[in-house]
């Protein structure tokens, strides 16, 4: 299977006004972007703490665009439906932080949401080839989570096309995202790599023109990057 040559551009909040972060959210929207990811850490799996699910749910209110929970979290079958229930469509969770994989995996699409498993720069790619059934969507971390503003690690390249060409023999519709460092000089890598999905963080918050000149110059790089 072959994965078509659209691109999603999902902003991570991290980099956000954490006082407004409900405008901050509407603003994401009508700058362009596919989806909003939440950065969910709890200073155990990563070193970081950020938000729970009472801020994810207030702020669902404020904009219709998909919301995906990145569990950087030990245990996340203990808190996945919280985040279903705060108006998380899709759920990514660590295949390090998994002791049963493919039991989480079914049990979010049990709670009504897509299932994602996100694997760490030294995680290798045949983690996850007896859970494709159960996956929606494949995150490559190409940077250590835990922390914004992180630089790209271009070595993880190779390990984007490894997936897709996983992907492809499995015969499962399964997308490819990358998070970490993603801005407009590393897009074009990544896209031709196989991703389609692209996570942002510094690299729209920062972007002089704003969040709607960011969203459209990664889309449009990204689309050269396999014209």
């Amino acid at each position: 299977m072959t994965q078509p040559d659209r691109f999603e551009i999902v902003p991570s909040v991290l980099p956000a006004d954490f006082a407004r972060l409900g405008e901050e959210c509407a603003a994401l929207e009508a700058a362009g972007v596919d989806r909003i990811q939440w950065d969910v850490m709890d200073g155990r799996f990563v070193p970081n703490l950020t938000m729970g699910p009472d801020i994810i749910a207030a702020c669902r209110k404020h904009c219709s665009v998909m919301f995906e929970a990145h569990l950087m979290v030990l245990e996340p079958q203990e808190l996945m439906h919280r985040y279903v229930e705060a108006g998380c469509d899709l759920i990514i969770v660590h295949a390090e932080a998994c002791t049963h994989l493919h039991r989480t995996l079914a049990q979010i699409r049990d709670l009504g949401a897509k299932s994602s498993v996100a694997l760490n720069p030294h995680t290798p790619v045949d983690v996850i080839k007896h859970v494709l059934d159960l996956t929606d969507m494949v995150l490559i971390m190409t940077v250590n989570p835990g922390f914004g503003g992180q630089a790209y690690i271009q070595t993880m390249e190779p390990k984007i096309r490894e997936t897709a060409a996983l992907i492809a023999e499995s015969g499962y519709p399964v997308e490819i995202e990358v998070d970490g460092g993603i801005n407009a000089a590393t897009v074009s890598g990544a896209a031709a790599a196989g991703a389609r999905v692209l996570v942002a963080g510094s690299g729209l918050y920062k972007h002089e023109g704003g969040l709607g000149a960011a969203v459209s110059e990664l889309r449009k790089l990204a689309e050269e990057a396999v014209a």
